[in-house]
């Protein structure tokens, strides 16, 4: 078996397991999965909020905020699993469209 097809089922199991990210702390009733917290959540277990990252968080807007489909933030564990599994995919597939397009552009470059 080739090592790129390895590499991408691997990636296909990844995608398939990234609802564990919601599953696990439902069930251990956690607020929220390990460093996915926002300031609000900063600012209880810490008692504050750094200033630079108060003043970054508003760079970057997520386009799945939650990962999850606008209107679907009160839905159950199936819907938010799938939402996971979707936004895997389209993470998955913007950073390897943007590696191949960068490729193809570099060795042309060196062409």
């Amino acid at each position: 078996m080739k090592l790129t097809r390895k590499l991408w089922i691997g990636i296909a199991a990844l995608m398939v397991l990234s609802p564990l990210g919601v599953i696990l702390p439902d069930y251990f009733k956690a607020e929220s999965a390990w460093g996915e917290w926002g300031l609000d959540q900063i600012q209880k277990m810490t008692g504050y909020v750094p200033q630079g990252f108060q003043r970054l968080s508003e760079l970057w807007k997520a386009p799945l905020p939650d990962y999850a489909f606008q209107g679907w933030e009160g839905k159950d564990l199936f819907h938010l699993s799938f939402a996971y599994i979707i936004s895997a995919f389209v993470g998955i597939a913007i950073i390897a469209g943007v590696a191949l397009l960068l490729g193809k552009v570099l060795v042309k470059e060196h062409e």
